[in-house]
């Protein structure tokens, strides 16, 4: 039976990672799991008089969904309007003393007694209704409007005071802004701690060799914003530790960057490279399509000439899908040393032109440097990242067995959902203000991005531990792996999450017979 809910399942949802193509397609950013929870919770109020079908299907509707909204919305103003007599003619027609003016009463007054805020405000408005059908007996459609209009300004009314008691009161957090300054729960950006983490990291930086051991104990919880891009530049081995010769090499190598544009990029329109940059200008709309900073033509034009140079340059294995989202950590980066508003919506043509290209420049390196240490992942077959699921798979084998135990029972593969993973290094799981803080720490550890890498999927996947054996099916099980809520998270789950990884890399990685069964 399960077999057949899985054939059935692909055949109805061809998209679902699992196979090369679809691998790519997942819904960005996840679900928001409070708005998923209000619109299928949200009771549906069965008292209503059937008699009036139309009232009745928009009050429904108006109850199902007024909790989902932002507490601060402006379509509050219109709904409050409704209760002005002038815009309610039929109401203006209702008699004085008629059974909605008792509800509307009996209604206010159930409100000032003390209660529970959702179960028992529920439970009045029923009873009065209930009151209303007794009392009304046979009524015209004209009374029925009347009534049902009047209801829904009292749910109006009451809209804000529900918002406040279901959605929690939190900031909220942009996707790139003040990306290494703001945690999930709102602290201000700059403490006394944090400061003297500053001062330490411009300690080193400015002395004359840059101890890089010293800097990467230093970086492993995280890189101030202020020291970020030269930090992330010496931690890639992109500029070297003496601090004379900075400046020499960053002119070398820019100026080398651009002697491959002129030498390659002209060539894109020919029979031997028209392929791989007619995949290249695919994917580049897809970046991270909710962040407008992506979607300006010049930037657009930045990362096709990055992939297309650096896919020329790698024929081993070309440009694959998923290289392209490991250009945009490098270049937010990079572009926040020039910007200090919001980096999401920056207008990447109001700088200068040197400028710009800098930044293309240093992406470009850096990129390449990290990808030198997981081409495998890239290559024909894709063999590093089929090693690296069935590593995940022995290991979770081991930390916990009964999430091993519930996707065997499931048929749910580990390759389906941990692919993505390890092809685009959890970017497509995490916001990319998450991503910047966990590559702070990958640039920090040997082989963060190849080795460590796999213990903090391992610490992840049992992050959701509850949720994946709470979900008792193929298609649920799936689903929820391919869009975990973490549009919230902020610098204190993945500090979190990173110190998962380490105790489990502490108690395997030099003892990996422990994790082979």
């Amino acid at each position: 039976m399960a077999t057949d809910n899985r054939v059935h399942f692909w055949r109805r949802n061809p998209k679902v990672p699992g196979s090369l193509q679809p691998v790519y397609g997942a819904q960005h950013p996840p679900l928001d799991p409070r708005r998923h929870r209000l619109l299928k919770d949200t009771p549906k109020d069965s008292s209503l008089n059937t008699k009036s079908k139309k009232p009745s299907t928009f009050h429904e509707f108006a109850r199902s969904t007024n909790d989902a909204w932002d507490i601060d919305d402006e379509e509050d103003d219109g709904m409050f309007s409704l209760k002005q007599p002038s815009s309610s003619p039929v109401q203006s027609r209702s008699m004085p003393h008629t059974p909605c003016d008792k509800l509307i009463k009996a209604t206010a007054d159930t409100e000032s007694l003390p209660r529970p805020p959702d179960r028992q405000e529920s439970i009045s408005t029923n009873l009065v209704l209930d009151r209303l059908d007794d009392e009304s007996g046979p009524a015209n459609g004209r009374v029925i409007k009347s009534c049902s209009d009047a209801q829904l300004n009292v749910n109006a009314a009451r809209s804000t005071l529900q918002k406040q008691h279901s959605l929690p009161v939190r900031p909220v957090i942009p996707l790139v802004a003040r990306i290494s300054d703001q945690n999930a729960s709102g602290a201000p950006p700059m403490t006394v701690r944090e400061k003297t983490r500053l001062d330490k990291f411009k300690q080193l930086l400015a002395s004359p060799n840059t101890d890089l051991e010293e800097l990467r104990k230093h970086s492993w919880s995280g890189i101030p914003r202020e020291v970020r891009p030269v930090t992330w530049r010496l931690l890639s081995g992109y500029l070297p530790a003496n601090r004379e010769r900075r400046d020499l090499v960053l002119q070398r190598k820019r100026e080398e960057y651009f002697g491959f544009i002129e030498q390659y990029y002209n060539s894109r329109t020919d029979e031997n490279h028209r392929d791989t940059y007619r995949q290249i200008h695919i994917d580049i709309p897809r970046t991270n399509p909710l962040i407008p900073l992506f979607q300006q033509p010049l930037v657009q034009e930045v990362f096709e000439r990055i992939l297309f140079i650096w896919a020329i340059r790698h024929p081993a294995s070309g440009y694959v899908q998923g290289i392209n989202d490991l250009v945009t950590p490098f270049f937010v980066v990079f572009l926040s040393e020039f910007v200090e508003e919001d980096v999401e919506n920056f207008e990447m043509a109001s700088l200068p032109l040197d400028t710009q290209r800098n930044i293309e420049a240093d992406s470009f390196w850096c990129m390449s440097k990290l990808l030198d240490g997981i081409q495998d992942n890239y290559t024909f077959a894709q063999p590093g990242i089929q090693i690296k699921v069935k590593a995940l798979e022995e290991l979770v084998s081991r930390i916990d067995e009964d999430v091993h135990v519930h996707f065997q029972k499931c048929e749910v593969e580990y390759l389906q959902f941990a692919f993505r993973w390890m092809n685009n290094l959890l970017m497509r799981e995490l916001p990319l203000r998450c991503t910047i803080r966990l590559w702070d720490t990958y640039q920090a550890e040997s082989e963060g991005f190849s080795h460590f890498h796999l213990y903090v999927c391992a610490a992840f996947l049992i992050k959701w531990r509850k949720e994946i054996l709470s979900m008792l099916d193929f298609q649920s099980l799936l689903m929820l792996l391919q869009n975990l809520p973490t549009i919230h998270w902020g610098n204190e789950e993945v500090g979190l999450l990173l110190a998962e990884a380490y105790r489990l890399k502490y108690m395997f990685a030099d003892a990996p017979s422990h994790y082979k069964r």
